[in-house]
């Protein structure tokens, strides 16, 4: 039942739950109520969610957690709130962020980091980012689902630290259109819930072709894609050789062999796969990303919209420097790797090799499925797999003090956390993170072929 039950009761919750967590930007001026019959009879009618503060909203200010839009405020909505509202889905508000989606802690944000709320709160844990306060409203209920990003596992990880749901479906299956960029090669809009039935029903609304987005999946994609659907009873399972499963948390390993064994009592198969690529993934994803960002944040010149400094003086040739000198450390950090990589050595030595390492990791998926990629000419595959498992999360949630320790000896470090949610991105697959055990901060990714997002709901609902 959705959160129109105790909408009241959530309401009056947030304040608290607010001071406590920090989860919020901004907050939706008044309750939703449900006018008539027609409102009522809408598919997500009074359902409450969040939206991450990097989407734009004609209502809330979008600000990226940034000081350079800190007090802009959207003409239009994206296409998927705009379909939302159109579902009668109430917005609660605008969730915090790790400045601009760039980073996995939850902490590079103007308004502070989000805080986790399954810890102690004087532990001070951090949530994961960079969608860290989408998925502390919903692991605090205040709302149904939650609308977050995942660039490189901006979606899973938060999810997995607080113990939901959380879906990154195919590149090009939702709407980016009214999406903040970082990274347009690898940005998906995401889903967080605690609830199956919830998080599909939200993914049906908005799995929708829109000609505002150059990257959307084609109707003609999407005919291809349902023509291959099929109702499975038993499922052929995949576990990665490369990804290394030794350095784990001994609570992963003990809740992931019990699920394996669940898996075996139902009677599914599973095999060890490997895709040697995977291993050049995070080289691959911290060159491409970085330079995308470099040339999607060039926009933000305090001329045409957001933050402009005030002592800003043309005449001595200063231009832009004192505008853009608000962004954050982490997004200034990339901006640099981007831009060198987009020179010409850079270009060339990096950028292009990168592509094309790229390329291979994408064709090494394709071999392992059994379905073909939509957007190939290939064959289904009778030996292939139907979902990959694999880890979300190399470690648990560490304190602020820890995070903030281990970035200021290398932001390499914190990169690390993307290890096993950055090669799905690349490859543009749907991974939905889902916890091994309830209300604890391990999850496990359920992977599937490109475009082929309903076997891994199906999964998951499966085992659910």
């Amino acid at each position: 039942m959705p959160l129109k039950r105790s909408l009241k009761q959530s309401l009056e919750r947030l304040s608290s739950l607010q001071s406590r967590y920090n989860i919020f930007t901004s907050v939706s001026p008044s309750p939703y109520t449900l006018s008539n019959k027609e409102e009522i009879s809408k598919e997500l009618a009074g359902y409450a969610v969040s939206i991450k503060d990097n989407i734009v909203t004609k209502d809330l200010p979008t600000t990226c957690a940034s000081h350079i839009l800190e007090n802009y405020k959207s003409p239009y909505d994206a296409t998927v709130v705009k379909l939302l509202k159109q579902a009668g889905v109430h917005i609660l508000g605008k969730t915090n962020l790790d400045e601009f989606g760039m980073g996995s802690g939850g902490i590079h944000s103007i308004r502070g980091p989000v805080i986790n709320p399954l810890y102690p709160h004087e532990e001070k844990r951090i949530m994961g980012g960079s969608s860290s306060g989408a998925a502390a409203s919903v692991a605090c209920d205040l709302v149904d689902f939650a609308l977050g990003t995942d660039t490189g596992g901006s979606v899973r990880l938060p999810a997995c630290y607080g113990s939901v749901l959380g879906f990154k479906p195919s590149y090009g299956r939702l709407s980016r259109f009214g999406v903040i960029a970082y990274s347009q090669s690898l940005d998906t809009v995401g889903i967080l819930s605690k609830k199956i039935d919830i998080l599909r029903k939200v993914f049906l609304v908005l799995d929708k072709y829109d000609a505002k987005d150059p990257t959307s999946l084609n109707e003609e994609l999407r005919g291809l894609i349902e023509k291959n659907k099929k109702i499975k009873k038993t499922w052929k399972i995949g576990i990665v050789k490369e990804f290394n499963h030794e350095g784990l948390p001994k609570q992963f390993h003990e809740s992931y062999f019990t699920f394996l064994k669940k898996l075996v009592s139902l009677g599914h198969e599973i095999y060890p796969v490997s895709i040697p690529s995977v291993k050049n993934s995070l080289p691959i994803y911290y060159t491409l990303s970085p330079a995308e960002a470099a040339s999607n944040l060039s926009r933000y010149d305090g001329i045409r919209y957001g933050y402009r400094d005030s002592k800003l003086d043309i005449k001595d040739g200063i231009l832009f420097a004192p505008t853009r000198s608000k962004f954050g450390v982490e997004v200034k950090n990339r901006i640099i790797l981007g831009n060198y990589n987009l020179c010409s050595d850079g270009f060339k030595n990096n950028f292009i090799k990168a592509e094309r390492l790229r390329v291979d990791l994408v064709d090494e998926f394709d071999k392992i499925f059994r379905f073909p990629n939509v957007l190939t000419n290939a064959e289904e595959n009778p030996k292939g797999l139907d979902v990959l498992l694999v880890p979300t999360s190399s470690k648990l949630p560490g304190t602020l003090k820890e995070f903030e320790e281990d970035e200021s000896k290398s932001p390499a470090n914190s990169y690390i956390n993307d290890i096993f949610t950055v090669p799905m991105s690349l490859a543009g697959l749907p991974s939905l993170s889902m916890p091994l055990k309830e209300r604890t901060p391990i999850g496990l990714q359920i992977v599937g072929q490109y475009g082929d997002d309903n076997t891994v709901l199906d999964f998951v609902e499966s085992v659910s």
